[in-house]
Order: C-alpha cells, then structure tokens, then sequence
C-alpha cells in the first residue's frame, strides 16, 4: 500500500491522505478499485482523528482506494470553502483515476456529523457530486447552524441528480436530532433516490466505527450499532457492483427506484407516468384489452378499481404490476423494448 499527504490549501491547512493498494499480480481480478473519500466530523472546528483512520480500515479491507479530506474548520469554514475543499479533492480524484487505479464513476463520500453535513452538501449541490453517499448521525438541516452558521440547510437541496444514500444514527442521539436524518430521507423519497436508513434504538452522537478503540466499553449503545459498518460496505456492493473476472459485475441497485427520470420509458416506469404519456398510453391499452379479452382477472379487476386503489397502482412500476399477474417475462421483455423507443418527456 502507498501512503501520501496532498495539501491542498496550505492556508486553510486542507489537506488529503490518500491511501492507495495495488492491483494485478496477486490481485489477478482486480484491475481498478472504487473509492471512498472519508470526512471526519468534528463540528466544523477540527476534524476527528476518531472519525479518520479507523474509518478508512474497513474500506480497505473491503478492496477500495481511500481518501481522507481534512477540510477547512474553525474561522476558514464560512461556506462555501468547505465544499469548495471537497469540490477540488474530488476533482484531484477522478483526474488521477488512471494512475491511482481507480473507476472514476465509483467514488462514494462518507461524512460524519458536521461531516456528514458536508456529504450531504456534496450529494445535493456540489458540481462534482458523488456516487453515493454514507450520512454518520449527519447535520442535513438548520441544526447546522449550531456549529457553521455560514452552512445551508441541506435537504431543501435534495434534487433528481442525488446519488444514492445510506443514512445510520441512534434514535436518542443528543447532539444531532433523529429528525435530520428522517427529513432527509423523506427528500431522497420525494425524489425517487435509492436509500437504505438504519435508525438504531439508542446510543450517543459520535460513535464512529463504534469499536471499543474508539467507543469506551461501557458506552451504552445498541449493541447492533457496530453493524452499520459491514451494512454499507454490502449496500455499496448493491449499488457499485461487487469484484468479478477484471471487472465490476453489474450493480442491482438503481440510482432512483423506478424509471419515470429515465431518458426513455420502459416497463420500469410507474404505470402512472406511462398512462400519462400518449404512445405508451397507446401501447398499454392493446394491452389491456388484450387481457380482457383474454380473460385476465387483473384486466377485469382493473376496470373496477376505486379511485384509491387507482391512486395505488399508479405508483406500482408497469414491470412489478405484469409480475404480478404471473405475465411471462418475454411479454415483459417485448414490451420492454417497445417502451424504451419512446422518449421520457
């Protein structure tokens, strides 16, 4: 493994750990590595030595490259140097890929608290933004203010473009309230973005990997807390792809959770958003008509929908609803590749 320091703002004394492992030779499957920047919290007034190191290990272990962005704090932290900081990591990254032996297209950020505010900031309205996003007991709201007065409000900022989340906090967390987290997500569900939360029961603010190196053995905590860390290295497998013969396999987690933002339609859009469509409306009609004829309880169930239920099925995407009624998956396919022909817009 290669270690190296990189300033990046000597005068806001910003600076870059980059810890960098190998491929080929004895790694013969692995030809890149995704990535994880890791932002230590620290309330905008330092950044914790706790919430640095012992963070990146796992991700090592787990096979990536990793970077650790100490960024601007105390007085340099009046927005927006601190996403101006990570703006120029991540950009120093992605333009390094090919020699650091990494996919430019797989670099997660990892933040917490007033950290994971600045994920947060970097997953909603940075230019560089990243592909997904690991939220610690994070500020995303007002609360902020707090400890950066100069620092938005984050989920207002939360847009179709967000990258997929993974949110972990304790319910009775004192420093940062339960509700930045679950207003957070309520955004990412507004927007369709794919998202995994793990709330636990009780525990304090500031755990970080919540090993006892870093969380005293008495600490009272959910003894499920330490979980999160093997949870997100499994969910980034879900959402980047997992290791295979010299190449990443194919991802199973979408960034949204259907296709209605997606350039063209296709049978993963909700029925709603292709009813609402005059080719594809034209298209799922000789469909269901040809259920009906057929004989297709769901057809004729259809017809009889209140305006709830219609309501629900609207949001159902087409694909889940023709699983449903045990429709053959080359009828799937087939109407698959009509669908894909016509424009989302």
């Amino acid at each position: 493994m290669r270690v190296e320091q990189i300033v990046l703002n000597e005068k806001r004394n910003v600076t870059l750990t980059v810890y960098l492992q190998e491929v080929g030779g004895e790694f013969r499957n692995v030809v890149k590595r995704p990535a994880m920047l890791v932002l230590p919290g620290g309330g905008y007034q330092m950044c914790s030595d706790r919430e640095a190191d012992p963070v990146a290990m796992p991700y090592l272990k787990a096979g990536y490259q990793v970077f650790i962005l100490r960024y601007s704090v105390r007085a340099d932290a009046v927005w927006p140097n601190p996403l101006e900081d990570y703006e120029q990591a991540m950009e120093l990254i992605r333009s390094r890929a090919e020699e650091w032996n990494l996919y430019a297209d797989k670099v997660a950020v990892i933040g917490f608290s007033a950290g994971g505010h600045l994920a947060a900031a970097a997953a909603t309205m940075a230019k560089n933004r990243p592909n997904a996003a690991i939220l610690g007991y994070a500020v995303t709201s007002e609360d902020v203010k707090g400890c950066n007065k100069t620092a938005p409000d984050t989920i207002c900022e939360v847009d179709f473009d967000t990258c997929p989340c993974f949110l972990f906090a304790t319910r009775t967390d004192n420093i940062v309230p339960i509700a930045n987290s679950i207003r957070f997500m309520e955004a990412l569900d507004q927007y369709g973005i794919a998202f995994e939360s793990h709330i636990y029961s009780h525990g304090p603010h500031g755990f970080s990997t919540c090993d006892t190196s870093v969380q005293h053995k008495d600490t009272v905590i959910s003894s499920r807390v330490p979980n999160w860390v093997a949870d997100s290295i499994s969910w980034l497998k879900d959402v980047f792809g997992d290791y295979g013969d010299g190449e990443m396999t194919k991802p199973v987690c979408p960034v949204h959770v259907n296709g209605d933002h997606e350039p063209f339609l296709s049978v993963d859009c909700t029925f709603g958003r292709l009813m609402s469509n005059p080719q594809s409306k034209a298209i799922l009609d000789v469909l269901m008509a040809q259920m009906q004829k057929a004989g297709s309880q769901a057809a004729e169930t259809g017809m009889e929908m209140n305006e709830d239920m219609a309501a629900m099925v609207n949001k159902m995407t087409l694909r889940d609803m023709l699983a449903f009624v045990n429709t053959p998956v080359s009828i799937i396919e087939q109407l698959d590749e009509q669908l894909k022909q016509i424009p989302n817009v």
